[in-house]
């Protein structure tokens, strides 16, 4: 009898062994089948759909974190809390006197404030501005474009950007959303910014490529960080028709972009209180990474600030866009085997390191605009001070190309040294410049 027992708990245990078995390899097989369904079209999807909720009928795990860009974490030298910077360091008051920054210049939100934000800065609300602003702040140009242009992108582009920006703001529905980076019925990454389409042309035509289109000929990678690059970039806004223009054609470095303006004869504006034709630098995140170890590498801005995540057995990329050093163990531990804690230290020493070189060329800056006004003061005249002005528009605009670019250094922390060097250095040839051109005058 025990006999017959042992053979019966052997087929209990094996039948139970092979129904646990035949389960968790259904359960595999249910998990691939689920990795492989990318999304269900509930809505039907085209260039007209700018709601990003819209979006997110079909893709609900990409719009759940693409929603959470409306947080305000902060890191240590950066993040989105929408504080004055002016009021933090009332310097820049002066750096930027005579120009709508010296009014209102805020620490920028995330991507679901890029519109709201630009209607409410001062700096829209007491200067004139041009329609060319939505090019970055606006989702769905691409639409509007084509449809002012005749179905002309780059004509539509002229039209809007030449408007003044009450008449455009009838263009802007939503912030940038996911038609501006994702082609509606493949969802393949694309590149909708005519500015960006213009000023990569121009870059890779330095390359030896003629008519280069980042939509035909980019790999997806490259991809990867160009559809960042189409705002996170310096530009200016060319001629009378304000035509938004990316000045990429003697190259990305400060002073590649620095001789494209002085060839255009290009200023932003007469400092107020010296008089000098000086450079307002934008967010030149694109140029800045392009200098960097991780673009060296082929790490792209998605990379770090979009990493991939699993949601059950779906990888998924993170669409919620913010500071690495937030999401440091998806962001940096993919790449990097050390601790978090580590990955952050190492980052905000950077920061920290280029945060004071930041500080001495703020300083070296106010010294110059104060011994060009001394020179003023005694009557020495602009004919004489011109070399000091040179000096001024040179340090300013490597000070302004680091502290405008978001990483606080990070994304190329030798070459965001080396500029703030150059920034002291000019700085420092400017005073004495100032202080040597009254002797000058006088002899003149």
């Amino acid at each position: 009898m025990r006999k017959y027992a042992g053979y019966l708990v052997t087929v209990v245990l094996s039948v139970l062994g092979t129904c646990l078995v035949a389960a968790l390899l259904l359960n595999i097989q249910e998990r691939k089948i689920e990795s492989r369904s990318k999304h269900v079209e509930v809505v039907p999807l085209g260039e007209e759909t700018t709601d990003p909720a819209a979006w997110g009928n079909n893709f609900p795990r990409e719009y759940d974190s693409y929603k959470r860009t409306v947080d305000t974490a902060r890191t240590r030298y950066g993040g989105s809390e929408a504080f004055s910077k002016l009021d933090e360091n009332p310097a820049w008051k002066r750096i930027f006197a005579g120009y709508a920054f010296s009014v209102d210049y805020r620490e920028e939100r995330g991507h679901a404030y890029s519109l709201e934000d630009q209607k409410e800065t001062l700096r829209t609300k007491q200067f004139k501005q041009p329609g060319a602003c939505l090019h970055c702040h606006a989702g769905g140009m691409k639409r509007i474009y084509e449809s002012e242009g005749g179905g002309d992108l780059q004509a539509g582009f002229a039209k809007v950007n030449a408007m003044p920006l009450e008449e455009a703001w009838k263009f802007a529905e939503h912030p940038v959303a996911c038609v501006d980076c994702h082609d509606p019925k493949t969802m393949d990454l694309r590149v909708t910014r005519p500015g960006f389409l213009n000023g990569i042309k121009e870059l890779k035509r330095l390359e030896g490529i003629e008519n280069y289109d980042p939509n035909t000929m980019a790999t997806r990678q490259e991809m990867r960080a160009f559809v960042c690059g189409q705002c996170h970039v310096e530009y200016y806004f060319k001629g009378e028709g304000k035509f938004l223009t990316y000045p990429w054609s003697k190259g990305l470095k400060v002073e590649e972009i620095e001789a494209y303006y002085d060839e255009a004869g290009f200023k932003d504006w007469a400092h107020a209180e010296t008089g000098a034709p000086v450079l307002k630098a934008q967010h030149p995140e694109f140029e800045m990474w392009s200098q960097g170890i991780h673009a060296r590498s082929g790490v792209v801005c998605a990379d770090c600030h979009m990493p991939y995540k699993r949601e059950g057995a779906m990888k998924v990329t993170d669409h919620h866009i913010r500071s690495p050093l937030l999401n440091a163990s998806r962001a940096c531990l993919t790449c990097h085997h050390f601790s978090e804690k580590e990955m952050v230290d190492r980052a905000e020493t950077i920061q920290a390191r280029t945060r004071a070189l930041l500080e001495r060329a703020e300083t070296a800056l106010i010294g110059l605009i104060d011994e060009i006004n001394a020179a003023k003061k005694r009557g020495v005249t602009d004919e004489a001070l011109k070399t000091a002005f040179e000096l001024q528009r040179k340090a300013q605009f490597r000070l302004d190309f680091v502290s405008a670019e978001n990483s606080m250094g990070f994304h190329a922390p030798q070459e965001a040294a080396r500029i703030l060097a150059e920034s002291i250095d000019y700085s420092r040839q400017g005073q004495l410049a100032a202080q040597k051109s009254e002797s000058a005058d006088k002899l003149s």
